[in-house]
C-alpha cells in the first residue's frame, strides 16, 4: 500500500471516526457515569467490534449478509434494539437520580463494559455495509491484500482510540467539575435520548 493511498485513508476514517454515532455516545455516556478509566473497557470492546466486522468484510460476509433480506433485517433490530436498551437504561438511571444529591453510580466490571462497548459496535449493521463500501475504495488489487487489510484495521483502531479517548476525556472532565450543579444527569440524559434517536433511526 503506497504511503499517498494509507494516508488518504487515515484523512477519510479521522472524518468517519469524529462523526457522532452510537460509539461516540456510547462511550460518552460510559464517560459520564463511570470517569474516563473505566470508559477505556467500553472503548477496547468497540474496537474488538471493529475487528470482527473487518473480519466480516474480508470474508465477503458483508455482501453476503446485504443480499440475505432476512439476516439483515434480523441483525438489524437486534441492533436497534440493544440502542434502545442502553438509552433507556440511562434515561432511567438519571430519572431515578435526585437533582441535588448526585451520588457516583455502581461501577460496573470491566467485563461489563468491554461486552457493551463490543455490543454496541457488532449490532450496527449499517457500520458492516458502511465497511463493506468503504473498504475496497483504499484496496490496490496488485498487492497482498492481507497485509493491506491489516495496514488499515491498525489505522482504523488507532484512529477511533485517540477520537473515542478525547471525547471521553473531555466528557468525564466536565462530568466531574459539574456533577454537583446537576449537569451530568442532563447529559447523561441528553445521551441517553440521542442514543434512543439512533436506535429508531437503525
Amino acid at each position: 500500500m503506497s504511503i499517498e493511498v494509507l494516508l488518504l485513508y487515515l484523512g477519510t476514517w479521522s472524518l468517519v471516526a469524529v462523526t457522532p454515532g452510537p460509539a461516540v455516545m456510547g462511550t460518552m455516556s460510559f464517560a459520564t457515569r463511570y470517569g474516563f478509566r473505566h470508559a477505556l473497557n467500553g472503548i477496547a470492546g468497540i474496537q474488538l467490534g471493529h475487528f470482527v466486522l473487518y473480519g466480516c468484510v474480508a470474508c465477503g460476509l458483508a455482501a453476503l449478509l446485504a443480499t440475505a433480506t432476512t439476516a439483515f433485517t434480523a441483525l438489524r433490530i437486534a441492533g436497534a434494539v440493544y440502542l434502545l436498551y442502553l438509552g433507556g437504561r440511562a434515561i432511567a438511571a438519571t430519572l431515578r437520580t435526585r437533582a441535588t444529591v448526585q451520588p457516583s453510580p455502581a461501577l460496573p466490571s470491566r467485563r461489563n463494559l468491554f461486552l457493551q462497548g463490543l455490543a454496541i459496535q457488532v449490532t450496527n449493521p449499517k457500520m458492516l455495509l458502511f465497511m463493506s463500501a468503504f473498504m475496497p475504495q483504499f484496496i490496490q488489487p496488485q498487492q497482498p491484500l492481507p497485509l493491506q487489510l491489516s495496514v488499515l484495521l491498525a489505522t482504523t483502531i488507532a484512529v477511533d482510540v485517540v477520537v473515542l479517548s478525547m471525547y471521553a476525556f473531555v466528557t468525564s472532565r466536565g462530568a466531574h467539575s459539574l456533577r454537583a450543579a446537576g449537569v451530568t444527569v442532563r447529559l447523561e440524559r441528553a445521551f441517553g435520548v440521542a442514543l434512543v434517536l439512533f436506535g429508531i433511526r437503525l
